[in-house]
């Protein structure tokens, strides 16, 4: 008998239709990875966060299927009616086939979407994995430095790369109206979504494809993820990028800090990046000050900033840019940022808009005090000998730059050094590529206590020309004999010591000194008398006198070796760098004290700024502090990388004895010498003016007025084209320093001294040590009796030829000031110079 199998049992096998597999637990996120809590903004409305990952970007996918199933099966309704509408009623089995053929065609299309989906999936659970939050752009990673006056809060410039201006805030430095201005503007989404707005990525790419557009649907993570870490590309791969990274930024950042990195970055034309530089560059004024209205204007220009700047080529014009701003405020409005009746108030217009302004960041003086600045941080170093700063540091690394200049002293400076000047004389000609007929005025103004360099003037506009004239040398004329008086009194001469005052004066190589007078018809110069002492060498500024002075000083190598340490450590720079001995420049020209025999006349190229310094020396008692630009260097976080050491940088230079005698010399030019007009500050004054030749032609190229108060020292300096052009001659209405120097110099410590108190120069010591040399004696000074029955009734003394040019004998200013010319140019063999000082 056949056996039979049992059938199987018939029914389908496995689960009811109704069972689905287990969902899979949910992914373990370690504590500390969880994404911060966002604080609450009031009104707004907002999701609880919730963990992001790949399974939860496919979750949110999944409207994305339902929308496509939805669009398609409304495709087939609608093929189904035409179809419908195209019949009489009676179908053929042709109709039929080709129903049969549509289901199976809508079949096929449904399952290759859903395929593609699901590939898609796959590819973002993996692209999720590999792809990593790369490093920031370094462009972004840039910030400008700041450079502020002493003051430490009036700008005086900026560091920054190219022209790029950014300016960076902490999130509480940004104001909530800002924040919630922006959110309004950019993503309304912005504390719900999760980095990525997939619906509206879709329907962004639904109409680029059906209607041609190129529009996007980037959040605000997905913008910044774009301008920091990303590119502006325009591809899948670089989308793809953005939204993975922003996914994973979301997790890792709060909703406020980015939003804060956004506002810190964003683009709002006129080169400003960042909501800081943004609110400066149109409004003028901080982030902090914004009004509502300037705040929302800047929000609205986010979307198109070349489109919707009211100053750009391209401007879109007022009545888009406010639609676009009240966009803006209804936005904030309908999120519960703003009350409605708050926004009514300012909808119907647009703040206004400043004329924008081109301020040149180099323009006027800006641009040779932001290079002698640099020059000065390039040059500090460590313990360890090693750069404080580098350049890429100072223009990107969002220094705070506090530097010595004072506001008030600049501003004088160059107020001075433009009216006082000859009217008939610019600091640049144009169409002059040699700037021959130029007139340069450089001044300089240093605080005698510290050093710091409170102001000077450069010459001419920076934009004009990058040549510094406050720090280039020139023939320094009669003011170096102060350093030579300084040098025989250290020697052991006194102010009543004796030198020779008759001209001509025959130097121990067999050349001629003559003092001036030859502008007064006296043949080799005005004789002062055989015997004068130091303090009428220096009232008169006799060249016979320091001559004889530079060779009594133990030989004459040894006294011009002793004019030239003497100067030096004062001061002014030496011939070759020495970091014992810095200066502004730091090397002085033709300042050799191994050939210049007449090295005490001033042939030396000397910067306003050293000599400065060097009178603040005396000025000081002989204490030196090194001319310094920059005072404090902070990071933007206020940490101090910097600051100017007085006490490590300052120390005995010249006795303080030596310098209250030398000072009182000093205050003999200025009481009854060439230095009168100095007077008119108010304030006792010690200085010392000079004129110095050049060429062949021995004409005057340089004029010189330089003194000091007890608090602060200035030099002035008149040059021409390459700073040996011809003064006299007519060119300048006056060429004596007792003038144009004397008066520029007293315009500008008439304001720098404006709310000092006055203050007295010590009394003098009169140091009267062992002579080194015989000759010299105070005794050797026998004044003749006045001859009996000279002058007229009222005991008046004739007026002599020299006092008569000099404007001594009817107490006028005269055409000179009683000094010499100095004869610097004898490098290339001419006589010493006979002008006045």
């Amino acid at each position: 008998m056949e056996q039979r199998r049992p059938e199987p049992p018939k029914g389908p096998i496995g689960p009811p239709p109704s069972w689905r597999p287990p969902a899979p637990p949910a992914p373990s996120i370690p504590t500390g990875q969880r994404p911060a809590a966002t604080a609450s903004r009031p009104g707004a409305r907002r999701a609880e966060p919730k963990p992001s990952s790949a399974r939860d970007w496919l979750a949110r996918a999944e409207p994305a299927k339902v929308w496509a199933t939805e669009k398609l099966a409304a495709a087939r309704e609608a093929a189904a009616k035409r179809s419908a509408s195209g019949s009489s009623g009676s179908r053929s089995p042709r109709s039929a086939t080709w129903r049969r053929w549509g289901k199976l065609s809508a079949k096929v299309a449904l399952v290759g979407f859903l395929t593609l989906a699901l590939i898609g999936s796959v590819t973002a659970i993996v692209a999720y994995n590999r792809i990593s939050v790369p490093d920031p752009n370094a462009a972004f990673e840039v910030e400008t430095s700041f450079v502020y006056y002493s003051n430490g809060k009036t700008e005086l410039g900026r560091y920054q790369d190219g022209d790029q201006n950014r300016i960076k805030l902490e999130a509480d430095e940004i104001p909530e109206t800002v924040k919630h201005a922006v959110v309004a503007a950019e993503d309304r989404t912005f504390y719900e979504n999760s980095g990525v707005d997939v619906k509206g990525i879709l329907r962004a790419a639904f109409s680029n494809t059906t209607e041609g557009t190129s529009g996007g649907a980037s959040t605000i993570t997905q913008q910044y993820v774009k301008n920091y870490y990303l590119s502006s590309e325009r591809s899948y791969s670089r989308k793809l990028k953005e939204a993975v990274i922003a996914l994973k930024l979301t997790r890792q950042k709060s909703k406020d800090q980015i939003l804060t990195d956004y506002l810190n970055t964003i683009y709002f034309n006129r080169g400003a990046y960042g909501i800081e530089a943004a609110a400066k560059a149109y409004f003028a004024k901080p982030t902090k000050d914004l009004s509502l209205q300037e705040t929302a204007a800047l929000a609205a220009i986010l979307n198109n900033p070349a489109g919707f700047d009211p100053a750009s080529a391209k401007f879109r014009g007022a009545e888009k840019l406010l639609g676009r701003y009240q966009y803006v405020l209804s936005g904030m409005v309908d999120l519960g940022y703003l009350k409605q009746a708050d926004a009514d108030k300012v909808k119907g217009a647009l703040p206004k808009f400043p004329e924008k302004t081109v301020p040149s960041r180099l323009g006027g003086q800006r641009g040779h005090a932001l290079t002698m600045i640099k020059a000065e941080l390039l040059g500090l170093t460590d313990a360890r000998g090693k750069p404080l700063f580098t350049e890429e540091k100072i223009d990107s690394g969002g220094l705070r730059i506090t530097a010595t200049l004072s506001p008030k002293v600049m501003k004088a400076s160059a107020s001075a050094a433009k009216t006082v000047k000859p009217k008939n004389r610019k600091a640049y000609v144009k169409g002059d590529p040699e700037q021959k007929n130029a007139l340069h005025v450089a001044t300089a103004s240093v605080d005698v206590g510290s050093g710091a360099l409170l102001g000077f003037y450069g010459g001419q506009d920076y934009l004009d020309s990058q040549h510094n004239w406050a720090a280039t040398g020139g023939h320094a004329g009669s003011t170096m004999k102060v350093f030579a008086t300084a040098a025989a009194i250290d020697k052991g001469y006194s102010l009543k010591s004796t030198w020779a005052g008759d001209s001509p004066f025959t130097t121990y190589a067999g050349s001629e000194v003559v003092n001036e007078g030859e502008q007064a018809g006296i043949a080799d110069g005005m004789d002062y008398g055989r015997h004068i002492t130091m303090l009428k060498a220096m009232e008169q500024s006799v060249n016979t006198a320091y001559i004889d002075m530079t060779e009594s000083m133990g030989g004459p190598q040894a006294g011009r070796k002793a004019i030239y340490d003497t100067a030096v450590a004062a001061g002014l720079a030496p011939a070759k760098p020495n970091p014992k001995f810095p200066g502004i420049p730091s090397t002085t020209t033709d300042f050799d004290h191994k050939t210049d025999d007449r090295i005490a006349l001033g042939r030396a190229n000397v910067s306003p700024i050293n000599l400065a310094n060097a009178y603040a020396t005396i000025a000081n008692g002989g204490y030196r502090h090194d001319v310094h630009v920059v005072k404090k260097v902070r990071d933007r976080a206020g940490n101090v990388l910097y600051s100017w050491n007085g006490r490590k940088n300052g120390r005995h230079a010249i006795s303080e004895d030596v310098a209250a005698d030398v000072t009182y010399a000093m205050q003999g030019v200025v009481q009854s010498g060439s230095g009168q007009k100095a007077q008119t500050i108010g304030h006792p004054v010690a200085g010392k003016t000079g004129t110095a030749t050049c060429g062949e032609s021995q004409h005057v190229c340089t004029s010189w007025f330089a003194g000091f108060t007890p608090q602060v020292a200035t030099a002035v300096r008149y040059s021409r084209g390459n700073g040996e052009g011809k003064l006299d001659g007519g060119w300048m209405p006056s060429y004596f320093g007792a003038d144009y120097p004397t008066e520029t110099w007293a315009a500008i410590m008439g304001k720098a001294m404006e709310g000092k108190d006055v203050e007295s120069f010590p009394e003098p010591v009169y140091v009267d040590g062992q002579d080194p040399e015989s000759g010299h004696e105070a005794h050797l000074i026998a004044p003749p009796p006045p001859p009996e029955g000279e002058g007229d009734e009222e005991g008046e003394e004739d007026c002599d030829p020299i006092a008569e040019f000099f404007g001594a004998c009817d107490g006028g200013d005269g055409g000179g000031d009683g000094d010499e010319g100095n004869g610097d140019g004898w490098g290339d063999g001419g006589r010493p110079g006979r002008g006045g000082d």
